[in-house]
């Protein structure tokens, strides 16, 4: 029995029906692994001890009833076999707070995925190593730069560098009167640059989500976004379907798999229109509970196999 703790996003804000963290966790209880749940402002670094006040949670896949909670405790992480680093975005200095923290834990102790690695591959800026991957992008607070970008590529979807879940993306068209007010609402909402990437027309036909497991692709998703919206995240109202890689997607796959084993990232999501790369999400990757609905491959078990065996690794050194 592994002991495995979970840093979350608060229990009220989870949509368990379709919660990747929450898929991770009903296998891992269904292995026997004992669970403790807690959120990341429960972090405290005292000297080099790291400790979070947290409880034990027991899981169940039954709507209405799905966990029950232990008292709280004071939890030494570097007592746990495993701690997942699941909470979501935004990516804001508590998270990055957070990845220093769990750095500190260890050598017996796996954190998944590798919180200086999380760190350092946030997945707009990662995913700009692989620029022949990708659709014509740029990363700018400045507005002579991203008029110089509209006039060579014409329709762009500007979207803030450290945004998740499709909020604050916008499509601006090559002679757009709302581009001056959206710079301006821009300069004033996000202290980071922004991304500007070329439009992909493609966008209407599907955002793929292809899931990774030990830089291996196992299974994906076509997000298809709703009528007049570009964004196609299910938390936007995308629509879930099944599909298959291509061979171009295979490709896209075979670059990246090395770069992930070598950071540590063991579960890790791409994004991929018409082809084109356009973000690796590293944070907390989702898309597990969607791909086994439409019936695709159960992905956690894989995981969480992945996970033992890395953990085996550690102990044997």
């Amino acid at each position: 029995m592994l002991e495995i703790a979970v840093q979350m996003d608060p229990l009220e804000r989870i949509n368990f029906a379709s919660d990747s963290t929450f898929a991770l966790m009903l296998e891992a209880a269904r292995r026997g692994h004992r669970l403790w749940f807690y959120t990341p402002d429960h972090l405290s670094l005292e000297g080099g001890a790291l400790s979070a006040w947290a409880r034990e949670i027991a899981v169940r896949d039954e709507p209405g009833r799905y966990y029950e909670l232990g008292e709280p405790r004071i939890l030494d992480l570097a007592d746990v076999d495993v701690v997942l680093l699941r909470q979501d975005p935004p990516f804001d200095l508590a998270y990055i707070t957070s990845t220093h923290f769990l750095e500190r834990v260890g050598p017996r102790t796996l954190v998944v995925n590798d919180p200086a690695h999380v760190r350092n591959a946030p997945e707009k800026l990662f995913v700009m190593e692989f620029a022949d991957l990708m659709p014509p992008t740029l990363v700018t607070r400045s507005r002579e730069a991203i008029e110089r970008f509209r006039c060579d590529h014409g329709e762009v979807v500007m979207k803030p560098l450290y945004g998740h879940g499709g909020a604050g993306v916008f499509k601006v068209a090559e002679r757009d009167p709302n581009f001056g007010s959206l710079f301006d609402l821009f300069s004033v909402t996000f202290r980071e640059p922004w991304v500007v990437q070329k439009f992909l027309p493609r966008v209407v036909d599907g955002d793929k989500r292809i899931l990774l497991v030990e830089g291996k692709p196992l299974g994906a998703v076509n997000r298809v976004p709703a009528q007049d919206d570009i964004r196609s995240n299910m938390v936007r109202g995308g629509a879930a379907a099944a599909t298959e890689l291509t061979d171009r997607e295979r490709e896209i796959c075979e670059r990246l798999g090395p770069h992930l084993e070598q950071r540590g990232l063991l579960f890790v999501g791409i994004d991929v229109i018409d082809g084109c790369l356009t973000e690796i999400n590293v944070t907390s990757p989702t898309g597990l509970r969607a791909l086994k609905r439409i019936g695709g491959p159960d992905l956690a078990p894989a995981i969480l196999d992945a996970i033992e065996k890395r953990l085996e690794r550690i102990r044997r050194k």
